[in-house]
């Protein structure tokens, strides 16, 4: 049953991030295609130039790594212009594109789940094949952003294996173990579940003043990630009817379930105002953790200590998340930009980029390097995070499919979550205007 108690939180922009997907497709049609790569300098050219790099959340760019670029390249300045959250640069890329691309950066920077939209429009995208790099990232990520007659739009920066990042001392003083082989065990070892999971979690609200996980939205998110295709026939690429799909059906009521029923939820939304207070207030032990997500805990848990990572996972391996570097096929300076996304994601710089803001990076070599192996996170209690992360990515066998209808359908069924999450809605009125929603916005 519903927490009655439960206070009432803002609902504007539930239904933002998806009010765009349904025009998308025919607004992008109205563009036309690239610039004329043979007008276009490149970084080793004698022309001054500026290069745009737009980037969201922290992609580890910091200002000494993009100044190294010009020490190498004296004719090229670096700028990165950053989005606090990722659907703002989600808004002004798809806003520019269906206008022509006019005032895009010359990289934008894309998170995975748009790719299957995106990838509809490739001429509006330089195409960055190149056999030189070929082996360079992980086979499933190259695939991810490759076109079916072989154009690749984007470079892999990182991925996002997850593992459980859980508060330390709130354990300690709920009776659980703290040590984070030992909170791995807890949690169920190699064979972690899901189940399992929500029952420690009753276990600690029980003793607890602090809620379980942070919100509904991030925890399905963890789920829904595990399926091989949640919401479209890969055979196909046609949307599941939504109505009939039990796979995710059975997700949303056994989410809500733990959020709701059993309170393991502190009924936050992630990136909002009160999720940032919650990690000083002490609302809640546990996040799934993609290994870009210890960035964002560190730099809103100032002054808070107690915070670890615990190498497992339920339901065994997970990925959240992940980005590319695109080249607009409207900039100015598409081939020196061109030049800028392969050093960008060159493991060297991926590594360094791990090291300053946890992007795990999707390069081979990167991921078995000696500096990303023996990284550790000195704020997550000295955690071995190169070891954790680099285990949780091996649990990794594939990446599932996501056609052009992914995002609009997922966020539907998001917004539904974060309707009775954050509002206390009935929980099947609320999946009644996810179908309505997912229905609307299918192309």
């Amino acid at each position: 049953m519903l927490n009655s108690t439960r206070p009432t939180r803002r609902t504007r922009r539930v239904v933002a991030a998806s009010a765009g997907v349904a025009t998308l497709a025919l607004a992008l049609t109205a563009c036309g295609g690239g610039s004329d790569p043979s007008d276009e300098g490149s970084a080793d050219s004698n022309e001054k130039i500026t290069l745009t790099v737009a980037t969201f959340n922290d992609f580890g760019y910091s200002d000494e790594l993009l100044a190294s670029y010009t020490e190498a390249h004296p004719n090229v300045t670096v700028k990165q212009v950053k989005a606090a959250k990722s659907e703002d640069a989600r808004n002004n890329l798809t806003t520019k594109l269906a206008a022509g691309g006019e005032g895009l950066a010359d990289i934008e920077a894309i998170e995975v789940d748009w790719l299957p939209e995106l990838m509809q429009y490739p001429d509006l995208f330089e195409d960055l094949a190149d056999p030189a790099l070929d082996g360079r990232w992980l086979d499933w990520k190259v695939q991810q952003a490759t076109t079916t007659d072989g154009k690749v739009i984007g470079y892999g920066t990182d991925i996002g294996p997850e593992a459980i990042c859980y508060r330390a001392d709130l354990f300690e003083k709920a009776g659980l173990p703290t040590d984070r082989e030992k909170v791995a065990e807890l949690l169920g070892g190699a064979d972690a579940t899901w189940d399992k999971y929500f029952e420690v979690g009753k276990q600690f609200v029980a003793k607890s003043d602090a809620a379980w996980f942070d919100g509904a939205v991030p925890t399905y998110q963890g789920m829904v990630n595990q399926l091989e295709d949640a919401y479209e026939d890969p055979s196909t690429g046609e949307p599941k009817d939504l109505k009939t799909n039990t796979a995710v059906k059975d997700l949303y009521d056994q989410v809500l379930t733990a959020s709701i029923d059993d309170k393991l939820s502190a009924g936050l939304e992630q990136w909002q105002p009160d999720w940032d207070a919650g990690f000083q207030k002490d609302a809640f032990a546990t996040m799934l953790c993609p290994a870009w997500m210890t960035g964002p805990i560190e730099e809103r848990s100032g002054g808070v200590e107690g915070w670890d990572v615990a190498d497992v996972f339920p339901g065994g391996g997970g990925n959240w998340g992940g980005s590319f570097l695109t080249v607009p096929a409207s900039g100015d300076n598409a081939a020196a930009a061109k030049e800028l996304a392969a050093w960008l994601t060159d493991p060297a710089q991926q590594t360094t980029a791990f090291e300053n803001a946890g992007t795990f990076p999707s390069q081979v070599d990167a991921q078995s390097s000696e500096q990303v192996q023996s990284f550790t996170n000195p704020f997550f209690n000295d955690a071995p995070v190169g070891q954790v992360f680099s285990a949780r990515a091996e649990a990794i066998t594939s990446a599932p499919f996501k056609g052009k209808n992914y995002f609009g359908i997922h966020q539907s069924v998001q917004n539904a979550l974060n309707r009775v999450d954050l509002n206390g809605d009935d929980p099947e009125k609320s999946w009644e205007g996810a179908l309505e929603e997912a229905a609307s916005v299918i192309q």
